[in-house]
């Protein structure tokens, strides 16, 4: 499995719709968070210089955030979302 890099800036994978992420993350076995949270959370990715950036802002606690990097995880593994240039 993929480990996400806290400190890189990742966007969703312009192959990917976002349907197909809202797909992914139904399967709560393998993304543990709500659909719409993933969704607005990737979203929100592009605008921060790094993951942690992202997380700092999300303002989460503990748990969500553990939640939230498995999530994101899971959707590098699966390509779903990739590293900025």
């Amino acid at each position: 499995m993929s480990t996400v890099d806290l400190d890189a800036a990742y966007r969703l994978n312009p192959c990917t719709a976002l349907d197909v992420l809202a797909h992914c993350c139904e399967r709560r076995e393998r993304c543990s968070l709500g659909t719409p949270d993933v969704v607005r959370f990737v979203r929100a990715l592009v605008m921060h210089a790094s993951v942690r950036d992202a997380l700092d802002a999300a303002d989460l606690g503990g748990t969500s955030r553990a939640r939230v990097v498995a999530a994101l995880e899971h959707l590098a593994a699966t390509g779903v979302i990739v590293t900025a240039p």
